[in-house]
């Protein structure tokens, strides 16, 4: 039981979760930025297939 206790092979759960906590928070502070992104590529490829 001890050397259960003591054993800190690999990830654990507090270090994913944190890991996951911080990039919900940037998502959030880069949301706008994010979306500006997402839609002028989205209207490049729009732009594109049209082309053809």
């Amino acid at each position: 039981m001890r050397r259960f206790f003591k054993e800190e092979d690999g990830m654990g759960t507090v270090e994913i979760i944190l890991i996951i906590v911080v990039l919900i928070g940037l998502v959030i502070i880069f949301k706008n930025q994010i979306t500006g992104v997402v839609n002028a590529l989205f209207g490049k490829i729009t732009n594109e297939i049209s082309g053809f």
